[in-house]
């Protein structure tokens, strides 16, 4: 026997014993477990690249939608695209802002204080929300006092699933900044709001725009809170009319008696699961950046 068997001994395990044996079983169930639960999801991923694939052109892009007797291969929903930019970006600048202040309150001025339990409670309870919950309070609120459908109610409505995610991450991310930073701020003489502008939202920020990103992936694809408040249009945008949007047109083109249409609507899934997918990639690149 060398010196390095000596040093190193090889421990070599029975297949058959008891907890190797256990050890196999429970591996392979999982692996299958893993394997089924992926095949929806392929089927789905399939199935749009084969019916979204043949229509998609760069027409789909820039022009409205065909009339009902139109050839197949006309038309496209650049109207829906927009709007749904649109509404997305109104929801963006009402729950970002509000979302990230409401974290700031809850991670470092007032993280024991009652009101920051309670909001912290409804955040978490938001989360879980119907989000047609969120269309019926939008068009009570907006739609009704407005006296119409727009697109500002789409990105209410969409803003009230925006801002608990928003503020739930990032009151997490100002939470993991190092005790140790702030500590060092106020010793070198800073104030607490020369610290949080400084040191801890700069730290914190790529687990933010991480949130802030998932939010947006999440809105883009909703349907109920705008058939409550943005409706459909089959025109371009006018913020203060019905308001076209990718996922409502993809529920009414569905189920059109019209092959162009349900043809267009393949296309619109298509585009709309690759959206999300590309804000998914952005957020996990984003917050792999984050160094604590």
């Amino acid at each position: 026997m060398n010196e390095d068997s000596l040093q190193h001994p090889k421990l070599e395990r029975q297949p058959m014993e008891p907890r190797a044996l256990k050890s196999i079983i429970l591996s392979t169930i999982t692996i299958v477990c893993a394997v089924t639960a992926c095949i929806p999801l392929f089927s789905v991923l399939i199935m749009l690249l084969y019916r979204g694939g043949k229509r998609l052109t760069f027409q789909l892009f820039y022009t409205l939608p065909p009339g009902a007797f139109d050839a197949p291969g006309v038309g496209g929903f650049g109207h829906a695209i927009l709007g749904t930019a649109f509404m997305v970006g109104i929801a963006g600048l009402i729950s970002v802002p509000f979302g990230i202040l409401a974290a700031i309150y809850l991670a470092e001025l007032g993280p024991h204080h009652k009101v920051s339990e309670i909001a912290r409670f409804c955040a978490k309870t938001m989360t879980g929300l119907p989000s047609i919950i969120a269309g019926v309070f939008a068009y009570a609120m907006v739609v009704l006092l407005m006296g119409h459908y727009s697109a500002w109610a789409g990105g209410i409505a969409l803003s009230l699933l925006m801002i608990p995610t928003v503020m739930l991450t990032a009151e997490e991310a100002i939470k993991m900044v190092p005790n140790p930073m702030r500590e060092a701020a106020y010793g070198m003489g800073c104030t607490p709001t020369q610290s949080l502008i400084k040191i801890i939202l700069p730290v914190a920020m790529p687990s933010i725009i991480t949130g802030v990103v998932l939010a947006v992936a999440r809105a883009a694809g909703e349907t109920a809170p705008l058939l409550f408040t943005a409706l459909f249009s089959e025109s371009w945008l006018a913020p203060n009319n019905p308001t076209a949007s990718l996922a409502v047109l993809i529920y009414n083109w569905s189920s059109s008696p019209y092959q162009n249409l349900i043809e267009l609507a393949w296309a619109a899934s298509l585009i709309l699961v690759v959206l999300v997918f590309f804000l998914n990639i952005i957020s996990r690149a984003v917050g792999g950046k984050t160094k604590l």
